[in-house]
């Protein structure tokens, strides 16, 4: 015997106890008839007691009553009563925790979650939700929540509130607790974001792209953070912007929002422009950033290279009056810059051998520098400056206005890498890359998901260093994938109840990390 359905033509489902016997199907009972999922599954459970009962599983065959219940029940269990927990359970604990449920939009919450559970594409959002949620959204609505999700300077407030500002705003003051109630250092840095299309458009433009898509229409992501990599803003520009450009607008935005009362701004050599320096100086702020000796005056070059520098040297020069360069030669950047132009000259090596170089490719970008024209159309590698450059290796320069110490400086611009990890978690936990909407609003949507996500993971990976865990970010990640909820009702009961199976080892281990009282 067993429980089939039978979808009737006025739109309702017929449960039936079917029994073969002689090649032939009999309905034995036909316990009911349902609307809905959950009708429909009650009336499978009780077919599926029955099924039992004629079977003899009856009270007396066992000596426990409780037993045979208890197989009844087991037996009226379904896969579509299991649901993956795990990531509203955790993730969805520390989006509260952090203050993001102040956003009362449960689209915005199920899109960054899903971020963090299985990033990838919206049509794949989806799929999750419905399978693993039992959240049925329509794609169409989703593009119509991210066209809101954000407003563009100029636009008329729609419906939606703009979640961006929010988000921010929760983030900023995360950040500042987390810190001790102040944020008085500040780190800046941007990347760029390609798209898998090759059309542009007013913000996504083909230019220098730092991974290497080129040929792909791109958008910068300017990100601001303190230290530890929390997050405080960030900002797009467009695609063929001079990345100089960005840095001065993003920071005295985020001045005027939260009254940071002039934070120290550390940055990389990319921002190292004299306009730069200017606007920073007139807004009374103190700055570190990324120098680059071999751009120097030639005064100033020749002092660095008279000093004759050894590994762990240090030396100050002062440029204006309230401005120094710190210079400092170690091994490790001494083996990276080797290694660099050796990879470098291999590139060049083959592009020569290929013939296919030109006049044109005769310029400072890059190892190109290297390259010089013999005669009218010999194309070849300049071996004497190539050696030159050796002497270069493992000098490091910074520019600063601080007062603080070379060895302070170059202690702070050491933690510019809390802004490159930031960069490399979002490409790669949240594949924050490449980017599939073409539409602005759409674009500043993804962007502002991935940076909640961010914010979320950096928790999760603050808690875990708080309770000397040996559990990875990565390993957090994948265990809440298998930590699952029961959703069942009692025979005879009307009221559907939920319990969370038991866990392994280590999902039990970040569930009470989780779960602790917060701790700053």
């Amino acid at each position: 015997m067993f429980v089939r359905r039978k979808n009737n033509k006025t739109g309702t489902t017929s449960v039936q106890v079917i029994d073969k016997s002689h090649r032939s199907y009999h309905v034995i009972k036909s316990v009911g008839v349902g609307r809905s999922e959950l009708e429909i599954n009650r009336l499978e459970e009780k077919a599926r007691q029955y099924i039992l009962e004629r079977q003899g599983m009856a009270k007396g065959l066992f000596e426990d009553e409780d037993e045979i219940k208890l197989e009844a029940f087991l037996f009226s269990l379904s896969n579509n009563q299991l649901q993956v927990i795990g990531p509203e359970l955790i993730f969805g604990t520390l989006y509260d925790r952090i203050g993001y449920g102040q956003i009362k939009n449960i689209m915005f919450r199920h899109l960054v979650i899903t971020r963090l559970f299985s990033p990838g594409s919206k049509l794949k959002t989806i799929e999750y939700l419905l399978r693993y949620q039992s959240v049925s959204y329509n794609i169409s609505k989703i593009y119509r929540f991210l066209d809101n999700l954000c407003h563009r300077k100029g636009e008329k407030k729609k419906a939606v509130d703009d979640i961006k500002t929010r988000v921010e705003a929760i983030s900023y003051a995360r950040t500042k607790a987390v810190l001790g109630g102040k944020v008085d250092v500040v780190f800046y840095d941007m990347t760029t974001l390609y798209f898998e299309a090759s059309d542009e458009d007013d913000l996504r433009k083909t230019g220098f792209s730092k991974d290497g898509k080129n040929q792909c229409p791109q958008i910068f992501l300017g990100l601001l953070v303190g230290y530890g990599g929390y997050p405080i803003g960030y900002e797009v520009f467009e695609g063929n912007i001079f990345e100089g450009n960005t840095f001065i607008p993003l920071l005295q935005h985020m001045e005027e929002r939260y009254q940071l009362n002039r934070p120290v701004v550390i940055a990389d050599s990319g921002l190292l422009s004299k306009k730069n320096i200017q606007a920073l100086e007139a807004e009374g702020y103190q700055y570190i950033l990324g120098a680059r000796p071999k751009n120097e005056s030639g005064s100033i070059k020749k002092q660095i290279l008279d000093s004759h520098l050894k590994y762990g040297d240090v030396i100050v020069i002062n440029k204006q009056e309230k401005t120094r360069l710190i210079i400092s030669m170690t091994e490790k950047r001494a083996s990276k810059d080797a290694h660099n132009r050796e990879r470098g000259l291999l590139r060049l090596k083959k592009r020569v051998a290929s013939g296919k170089l030109t006049k044109s490719s005769i310029n400072s970008k890059g190892y190109n520098k290297y390259l010089k024209l013999e005669g009218d159309i010999t194309i070849s590698i300049d071996m004497e400056k190539f050696e030159q450059d050796a002497v270069w290796d493992g000098i490091k320069g910074y520019v600063t206005n601080t007062t603080h110490t070379a060895e302070e400086v170059i202690a702070n611009y050491r933690n510019l890498w809390f802004i490159e990890r930031a960069f490399r978690m979002s490409k790669t936990d949240l594949e924050v890359r490449p980017i599939y909407h073409r539409l602005y609003n759409r674009i500043e949507a993804h962007i502002c998901i991935c940076f909640t996500a961010y914010s979320i993971l950096l928790e999760m990976e603050r808690l875990l260093k708080l309770h000397h865990s040996s559990i990875t970010l990565k390993r957090a990640q994948e265990i809440t994938y298998n930590m699952y909820q029961l959703n069942y009702r009692l025979p005879n009961s009307k009221v559907v109840k939920n319990k969370i199976l038991n866990m392994d080892k280590d999902q039990q281990e970040l569930y009470e990390i989780v779960m602790k009282p917060e701790i700053l």
